[in-house]
């Protein structure tokens, strides 16, 4: 069991009361060998509401187009019990968690169950301590790789708006779009666009107007920004324990 001061570096984001950090990471299993009053067992029920509203507005705003099936399919890719768990590995949330010694000996630690569980609870020690604001950067950054894998082959989504959120989030600062070339006669011109971000070139893409070319280049910079986020998360975490 590793301190708190390690899933608060993990997960870039330091807790005000850290008491209801300690909370989240204390499963049912120990609070009960220990006869400890509290466990994570109610935070996993706010946590996955919190969740839910997270993906759910993130859609409407990134997705103007789509209908509520859609966005139901969308939604429920991010939030269930595999990708939470996948994320929770990511952030070794396991190491972090007290466990009875039944669980221990079963290998709870590694529990896909009792790790996407976990992991609601920590979104919900995150949204107690500091509001939903502090939750959204949160989602953005240990979601990052499953958001970028689902936009790969995603149709629904509005890439302009997702790559701007994104940048906003990340840089409070908005991506730069450039017309490259315009090719072809007035009735059959073809744009091409390049995306700058801080100057950094991440995405080309062309198309029949402007808003098409933009909408193909915001693609490819928004999986490649979404690969770089989690880059600089990882290069963060390296600086810190070293």
């Amino acid at each position: 069991m590793r301190g708190c001061e390690g899933i608060q570096q993990e997960i870039s984001y330091f807790f005000k009361d850290i008491d209801l950090l300690k909370r989240a990471l204390t499963h049912k299993s120990y609070a009960n060998e220990n006869k400890a009053s509290t466990h994570n067992e109610r935070m996993e029920f706010l946590g996955d509401a919190v969740l839910n509203l997270i993906v759910s507005e993130y859609l409407m705003i990134l997705c103007p187009a789509a209908q509520e099936g859609d966005l139901s399919k969308f939604r429920a890719a991010v939030v269930n019990e595999q990708s939470l768990a996948a994320v929770a590995r990511k952030l070794n949330l396991g190491d972090f968690l007290l466990l009875g010694r039944g669980e221990e000996l079963t290998g709870g630690r590694e529990k896909g169950s009792l790790l996407a569980n976990s992991l609601e609870a920590l979104t919900a020690a995150v949204y107690l301590d500091a509001g939903m604001e502090a939750c959204k950067p949160f989602f953005l950054r240990a979601f990052s790789d499953i958001i970028k894998k689902i936009s790969v082959t995603s149709t629904i989504l509005d890439y302009k708006t997702a790559l701007q959120e994104l940048c906003q989030i990340r840089l409070k600062q908005l991506p730069e779009y450039r017309i490259v070339s315009e090719i072809g006669p007035e009735h059959r011109k073809r744009f091409e666009v390049e995306i700058f971000i801080q100057n950094v070139f991440f995405g080309r893409g062309s198309g029949k107007s402007k808003k098409e070319a933009e909408q193909c280049a915001a693609k490819e910079a928004f999986i490649s920004f979404s690969g770089a986020v989690r880059s600089d998360k990882s290069a963060e975490t390296g600086n810190k324990n070293s």
